[in-house]
């Protein structure tokens, strides 16, 4: 029965564009609203909608703020129904058919405060109740105000791209190169492996762990090693006693990769074939109706972008007063700064010829690789601080996600080697592990979103914006294919 309505949604929406906008500005808004959202299949039809939207010409921007402004209003209404019934939420049809929501949703909102708002607009079963619960327990409107815009800027296109994409891609026809499925289907099944191995069991590294315990053991037997120690664990009450050793051994091993990476690229013409082959993949993969997504992902790598995102965070950090940790932000932008542009200028390897106008420095490593991952994986380590350790890994991986489109959009047009991005993750990764194993000795008291954090992200993302609408026509010529 749902598929025949939405097929049904879907022809007439197509006979009717001009009602597009209507229908993602309500879809959204029922998804985002208390219960309702429960019943309404919203992801389906935001999808359908798009693909929609897509085929229609109607621009991506214009469907990202109507499906945006909806989940805002659907979420407010939320909020302001909680604030009407609280204390009695359980009795109020139809919630009253639902109480097991509503015990869920208070517990998620005790466990994680002001952030479940954001984290509940990803969270399948409690997005439609959060902001009810959070208007019951009688938080702040400045403060839900600013969770829900803030939350609702990254909800548009995690739940818009997919559908925009497919049907620009159906209405273009777009034919995949020679091996696309292929290489695709192992490329995500390596990410996968790498995912369980060293996000989920941690390597062994996690305290309490044999490794862990005996190396303390073996720490302990030396004065020196004792005070090395003792001087690098977290001082934090909640954390007590907590070595920094997987930060530590971050930082070493991605560092020795980095140098025996660096080593196969200079040295030898091991990896050339492979770069070479790689560069002629996203050749064949290359299309117009990709330049856009993939210029607009290299250009959130970009040096001002990321040192933008720096700044503000240093700013927001130190004005709530934890200056340690703004002080370990700004020395990691200022290394990656200096190591990108000397190992740039010293290894000294030409740029791939594939665009009207390649940067003009050196090729190894990538900067906005480096960049990004110190930016994104840095940031998961001070959230995942906060979190439970069981959960940790699964802040790692959501939050580390936004260095994957940057890196691949650098192979994509054909800027960057495959060694190159390689050598900027490890560089990256070795940065961000020495960054927060030093910031550990340093590590008192929790830092929790507020308002000033989250006026940062958007201040952030008001910047990204402007930044890409100033840039795109110059983006547009400079990394047009060359002939």
């Amino acid at each position: 029965m749902n598929s025949v309505w939405l097929t049904d949604l879907a022809a007439w929406l197509s006979a009717n564009p001009g009602w597009l906008s209507l229908a993602l500005f309500s879809t959204a808004f029922v998804e985002s609203l208390a219960v309702a959202g429960i019943i309404v299949p919203g992801v389906a039809v935001l999808f359908a909608i798009a693909a929609l939207a897509s085929q229609t010409g109607m621009p991506l921007i214009a469907v990202l703020i109507w499906a945006g402004l909806g989940a805002i209003a659907g979420d407010t209404v939320s909020f302001a129904i909680g604030r009407l019934f609280q204390g009695r939420l359980a009795s109020v049809w139809p919630l009253s058919r639902h109480p097991e929501l509503i015990a869920k949703g208070e517990h998620f909102f005790h466990s994680h405060g002001g952030k479940s708002v954001i984290i509940g607009r990803f969270v399948g079963p409690i997005r439609p109740v959060i902001p009810l619960i959070a208007g019951a327990l009688l938080m702040p409107w400045r403060r839900f105000l600013a969770f829900n815009i803030g939350s609702a800027i990254g909800w548009a296109p995690v739940y818009i791209l997919p559908g925009f994409l497919v049907g620009s891609a159906l209405a273009s026809e777009v034919q995949p190169p020679p091996h696309f499925y292929l290489v695709t289907g192992i490329s995500l099944a390596t990410l996968a492996a790498i995912y369980v191995i060293l996000f989920r069991f941690q390597l062994g590294l996690a305290e309490n762990s044999r490794l862990y315990l005996w190396l303390q053991r073996k720490m302990a037997q030396y004065d020196a090693t004792h005070r090395f120690w003792r001087l690098y664990t977290n001082k934090r009450p909640a954390h007590e006693g907590e070595f920094p050793l997987a930060s530590l051994m971050l930082a070493f091993g991605s560092f020795a990769l980095f140098v025996f990476w660096s080593q196969l690229t200079v040295m030898t013409d091991i990896i050339e074939p492979f770069d070479q082959l790689t560069l002629q993949w996203f050749s064949d993969l290359r299309r117009p109706l990709l330049d856009a997504p993939a210029i607009a992902a290299t250009l959130m790598g970009d040096p001002p972008v990321l040192a933008a995102a720096a700044v503000l965070v240093c700013l927001a950090l130190a004005f709530r007063g934890h200056y340690a940790a703004a002080a370990h932000i700004l020395l990691a932008g200022v290394m990656t700064t200096v190591l990108v542009w000397g190992l740039k200028s010293a290894i000294g390897i030409e740029r791939p010829d594939q665009v009207v106008s390649p940067p003009s420095s050196g090729s190894f490593p990538s900067g906005h690789t480096t960049g990004i991952t110190v930016l994104v994986t840095l940031l998961a380590s001070f959230v995942a601080a906060e979190t439970r350790k069981r959960r940790r890994w699964q802040t790692y991986i959501l939050i580390s996600l936004p260095l994957i489109p940057v890196a691949l959009s650098r192979l994509y047009l054909g800027v960057h080697w495959f060694s190159d991005i390689v050598g900027g993750l490890l560089l990256g990764l070795a940065i961000t592990g020495a960054t927060r194993a030093s910031f550990s000795r340093f590590d008192r008291v929790p830092i929790a979103p507020d308002v000033v954090t989250v006026s940062a992200a958007l201040a952030w993302l008001i910047f990204c914006g402007s930044y890409i609408w100033l840039l795109w026509p110059d983006a547009i010529q400079k990394y047009a294919p060359a002939l």
